[in-house]
């Protein structure tokens, strides 16, 4: 009996390694590459292609814990498709990080870099780790060990990690420094979202957040939906939440709710971003900040607002609460923050989606600008990559817009066209070796 997809109308011949009854997040991928297949045209021959990584790497992760006990944790380093260029992806450390995961994520990284058009294909990785429960010391060993088992296919023109959940400029540190002695030599290109003093670029702090504001803004410019004074509802406070929040704020919106993993808070009048963020960093949540009312965490879905940013983890949106989102615009800075289930509810009840592969890849847009910059030792400014970041990601959405208007799709369908007709045609122009 083949092992499939139940509930879909095209059959996939799933790998052995996948239980079809329990997918995860790959089967959203999977659900999403069959919505986009009836537009591929002679492209569609290659379709398969997109539903098998093209290779999986599972690394046991031994180190030794500061009590002098030896801990071992499940590592993963997924590359999902190369036919565009070397893959690109972050490296995420949670206690929940599953392969199916890691897969999907790798597969939206290639979605991702073929819509905004950089010359990478999809790869992510991660570590099977709750990172709060480590010290310091331990974290750098996890980092160092699980580096040195995936630098066998990791490099600067191979396969270039990045920043991801719980992971950032320190953690690529580590990683650069690990594979660099391991070759014999300083490799800077290997990682990107590093330190400034080691390789970095400037504006890569922000550039995910800064994203996903400039398509924000251009999505609620089209549908004439005016920032001053627009009601805004942001889940997650981290590195792209936070940044997001800050510059809608600086535009005149108001973020009336923040969400986080600890705690939910409201003010009508709007909240004030940098005072909060403050208290974040100091606090770890938006939990206990003094100038805003607690808010039951289901109560965020129900929340008065124009925009909301889904900014956290994935399948927060879902069939069950996507009837009580209010939002005329969702721009959704994590990755597969919506179920296709929820996708249909909202595009019915004639909410706008700005889809996570084109409205969060304004960090590996500049992650591209830092890897170019790492090649030749020539560094720019931060305001001519903050232009250059602008540029692209306008000129993505302008593309994807069009494509949507033409055949009548929406915004993640019509990014789904132009990303795999790109790997696609990559593909086929490339032929099989042997």
């Amino acid at each position: 009996m083949s092992n499939t997809l139940p509930g879909t109308a095209t059959r996939h011949a799933l790998p052995s390694y996948l239980d079809a009854e329990h997918l995860g997040p790959w089967g959203i991928f999977l659900q999403q590459v069959d919505r986009v297949t009836p537009y591929l045209g002679s492209l569609a021959r290659w379709v398969e292609t997109l539903k098998r990584p093209k290779r999986i790497l599972i690394v046991d992760v031994p180190i030794q814990m500061d009590d002098g006990t030896v801990a071992h944790f499940e590592g993963y380093r997924v590359q999902h498709n190369t036919s565009r260029g070397p893959g690109k992806g972050g490296v995420r450390y949670h206690q929940d990080v599953t392969l199916s995961e890691v897969m999907a994520l790798a597969a939206w990284m290639s979605i991702k870099n073929a819509a905004v058009n950089v010359p990478f294909g999809g790869a992510k990785g991660g570590i099977r780790v709750d990172p709060k429960r480590l010290s310091l010391p331990e974290l750098e060993r996890l980092t160092r060990r699980y580096t040195s088992e995936i630098g066998i296919i990791i490099g600067p023109t191979k396969d270039i990690p990045a920043p991801d959940v719980n992971t950032n400029e320190r953690v690529m540190a580590w990683m650069m420094d690990t594979y660099s002695m391991n070759v014999g030599e300083t490799a800077t290109g290997v990682v990107t979202g590093k330190p400034i003093s080691l390789g970095g670029s400037l504006g890569r702090h922000e550039a995910t957040g800064r994203g996903v504001f400039t398509v924000g803004a251009e999505a609620a410019r089209r549908i004439g939906l005016p920032l001053a004074g627009a009601r805004v509802a942001v889940q997650g406070l981290g590195n792209v939440g936070g940044i997001a929040a800050k510059l809608f704020a600086e535009a005149g919106a108001r973020v009336v709710a923040v969400q986080d993993h600890a705690g939910c808070i409201y003010r009508e009048a709007g909240l004030d971003i940098p005072a909060l963020l403050r208290h974040v960093k100091a606090h770890g949540s938006v939990a206990g900040f003094e100038a805003a009312e607690p808010l039951a965490r289901e109560a965020f879905w129900d929340t008065p607002c124009d925009i909301l940013i889904p900014a956290a983890l994935e399948q927060q949106i879902t069939e069950a609460n996507a009837h009580r989102i209010q939002a005329r615009l969702i721009i959704e800075g994590a990755n597969g923050p919506t179920t296709p289930a929820a996708d249909d509810i909202l595009h019915e009840r004639g909410v706008l989606i700005v889809p996570d592969v084109i409205a969060n890849a304004g960090g590996v847009t500049v992650s591209y600008f830092e890897w170019v910059q790492d090649f030749s030792s020539f560094f720019w400014s931060e305001q001519e990559i903050n232009e250059r970041l602008v540029a692209v990601m306008k000129g993505a959405l302008d593309a994807v817009w069009q494509v949507a208007d033409d055949k009548g799709v929406t915004l993640r369908t019509a990014t789904f066209i132009v990303a795999c007709e790109r790997i696609l045609r990559a593909r086929d122009l490339r032929g099989l070796y042997p």
